[in-house]
């Protein structure tokens, strides 16, 4: 099961990217709105939860990451947040590195994560 999956309950999307163009926040939007970078899905589209499912995906996309099932992810405005379990403080590292590179993440929060 993929981390989009397990996490969020949902299929990858087709065209899902981890840093979409963004979107007009509406079609009809004089000064040419976004959304903005935390809150754009899969598909660019607004989304509350857009980065940690970016971020999801990301990991998803990352073939080190298949078999870990023991990581949860979560976000606060730009900050990504993990929580959970790890085998070693590398994996732990790979983690946080991946979810920094996704657009949008200012800061990845590895504080609620158990090595071991």
């Amino acid at each position: 099961m993929g981390w989009l999956q397990r996490l969020f309950g949902m299929e990858k999307p087709e065209n899902a990217q981890v840093n979409p163009e963004p979107t007009l926040v509406a079609e009809n939007s004089v000064e040419g709105e976004t959304v903005p970078i935390e809150r754009m899905g899969l598909n660019g589209e607004y989304d509350q939860s857009g980065l940690a499912k970016r971020v999801a995906l990301a990991f998803d996309e990352d073939s080190r990451f298949d078999d870990i099932n023991t990581i949860y992810v979560a976000q606060l405005g730009t900050k990504v947040v993990l929580r959970g379990q790890v085998p070693d403080a590398d994996t732990l590292s790979q983690l946080a590195e991946v979810a920094a590179g996704v657009s949008g993440a200012t800061e990845v929060a590895t504080d609620e994560v158990a090595v071991g």
